[in-house]
């Protein structure tokens, strides 16, 4: 039997594209059932806002279900070490944040390693934290506070959401760039750190905006500064802490990672939507309105930022003397 000579190139073209991609296949349909994101903090933070607003972005877009699993506990590390040792097949993400740039030397041993084992997709969004003060402190301005902590050494409660949180780093960041003696009080979790600010066991908490912020517009916390190099938008009349303590910068952020050995071509395939959602107006304007500055790039942008972070970071885990729980 003879093949009309079309269809034999055809046949040939088509399995010669098999033959050099094969990897592609499972790219191209994914995700073919529903994937899990893993936020390893409780419910209700910044963390699980933006895991939330990006899950339902990339529901949306590709057509099955990005459902959050939080998992909190041992500062991130039960939720990431679920994540790290999970199958590289791109049902399981993990959302990235600060904490794990700072756990990467606060922790001496962990049973996975953060840098080898979690592969990089994209940034989405940072957001500043806020030193904000309970109306007692007599402290209309940071330069004002900072002579005031000089004045009352070890006497300034400063709150946070535990050792190693973003609250807690800014903070120490603080008192290392300012020399003053602030005693760190850690929570489990920024909720219970907030009411005790509001009822006046605490003076400062350096809070992350999503969340707090409507305690400073209504008149409850007084915010002194915000820790990024730029003014937040949610908060445009407050300054930076760089106008008076140059050099200084401190922010949360977020992005997602796969357990390393996930397909570049998901890895690409899901930082082409996430950078596809920070300049949809709509995403935009739900990031915005938590104080967000988006974070589009490649993975290898997103890598760097990490490893930027991990060496800054280190730095003040050193200074400080911080020691894991």
């Amino acid at each position: 039997m003879k093949f009309p000579r079309r269809r034999f190139l055809q046949l040939a073209l088509a399995a010669a594209a098999v033959a050099v991609s094969p990897r592609s296949a499972p790219a191209l349909d994914y995700p073919t059932r529903p994937v899990r994101v893993i936020v390893a903090v409780a419910a209700g933070g910044g963390a699980d806002i933006v895991a939330r607003l990006t899950g339902q972005w990339l529901s949306e877009r590709l057509g099955q279900q990005f459902i959050v699993e939080n998992r909190p506990g041992g500062g991130t590390n039960i939720g990431t070490e679920m994540a790290a040792h999970a199958p590289a097949d791109g049902y399981t993400l993990l959302l990235v944040n600060l904490s794990h740039a700072i756990n990467a030397t606060l922790y001496e041993k962990l049973n996975y390693n953060f840098s080898r084992d979690i592969a990089p997709i994209a940034g989405i969004v940072s957001v500043s934290n806020v030193v904000e003060v309970h109306p007692s402190v007599p402290a209309k301005t940071l330069p004002d506070f900072i002579a005031y902590a000089k004045a009352n050494p070890g006497k300034i409660n400063m709150g946070s959401a535990g050792n190693g949180s973003s609250s807690h780093m800014a903070g120490e960041l603080f008192k290392m760039m300012t020399g003053v003696n602030l005693v760190h009080v850690p929570y489990r979790g920024q909720g219970p750190a907030m009411t005790d600010l509001l009822g006046g066991q605490l003076q400062v908490v350096f809070a992350t905006t999503p969340g707090t912020t409507e305690y400073v517009r209504v008149g409850r916390l007084h915010a002194l500064a915000v820790t990024t190099a730029m003014r937040a938008e949610a908060l445009p009349d407050v300054p930076t802490v760089a106008d008076f303590v140059p050099g200084y910068e401190s922010s949360q952020w977020y992005g997602l990672g796969a357990p390393k050995g996930t397909p570049a071509e998901i890895i690409d395939k899901l930082n082409q939507e996430v950078n596809a959602a920070l300049v949809d107006p709509r995403m935009k304007t739900r990031l915005a309105d938590i104080g967000g500055t988006m974070l589009p790039g490649s993975p290898a942008d997103f890598a760097k930022l990490i490893a930027d972070e991990i060496e800054k970071w280190a730095k003040v885990v050193k200074f400080a003397g911080i020691r894991a729980d």
